[in-house]
């Protein structure tokens, strides 16, 4: 584990969760090919036998693209965090360290997180007060679209870590309650651009003031800048 965060005792939680993730990857990819060649998948979203499949499946972002996100976050000094898609709070714990590190306690900085099922809401839960950071995340569950309607800003990062079919509704979510100069970073966007359209028509349209790119990490990170 890389010390980017300079907390031995949150690298050994977040060693072990990352070594639990990737052991499920070759199951759940196996089990989406399965699926995609009997034409059972469909990028509206999940059905009920792969949300039973997933319910176990932490599908957590890769070490590399976590890291990236709590240095952004530093970088930009931020202290209003949301994510979408929190699953078991890997990358939650991440982005909570960086509020920490940037030196805001409960009540000052906050990482909002979403997340729909309850189980993986509660393993989440179980993770932040292990890592110490409970005080400082606030996760809400549900469906996205009734739990952030109300989401305060002005908003310095989002991650984007989600069903691709939610994207769209996310970012119209947040966008605007981004300050100028914030961040959103969306995963596996190059993996899966044409399911993403939706999501790019959004960050494309200038009225909307981003500005865009794909990293070149695995499966690509999209990077963008409200600038307007």
């Amino acid at each position: 584990m890389s010390s980017v965060l300079g907390d031995p005792a949150l690298e050994a939680l977040l060693e072990r969760l990352h070594a639990r993730s990737e052991a499920q990857v070759h199951e759940t990819s196996a089990f989406f090919e399965r699926r995609a060649k009997a034409g059972e998948l469909s990028w509206e979203g999940l059905d009920p036998v792969s949300t039973r499949f997933m319910a176990d499946k932490l599908v957590a972002l890769e070490p590399p693209k976590a890291e990236f996100c709590y240095l952004a976050c530093r970088a930009l000094e931020a202290r209003r965090i949301v994510e979408i898609g929190t699953s078991f709070g890997v990358s939650t714990l991440y982005l909570a360290a960086a509020v920490r590190d940037n030196g805001y306690g409960p009540g000052e900085g906050v990482v909002v997180g979403t997340e729909h099922e309850p189980g993986k809401a509660a393993a989440a839960r179980a993770h932040f007060e292990e890592a110490g950071l409970a005080s400082l995340i606030e996760l809400r569950e549900g469906d996205l679209r009734e739990t952030l309607r109300d989401l305060e800003g002005p908003i310095d990062f989002v991650l984007m870590d989600i069903w691709v079919e939610m994207a769209r509704p996310a970012i119209e979510l947040v966008g605007p309650r981004l300050r100028r100069g914030g961040v959103v970073c969306a995963d596996n966007t190059e993996n899966v651009r044409g399911p993403y359209r939706a999501y790019f028509d959004y960050i494309g349209d200038p009225a909307n003031g981003f500005r865009t790119m794909t990293l070149p990490f695995a499966g690509g990170l999209e990077m963008t800048v409200k600038v307007g």
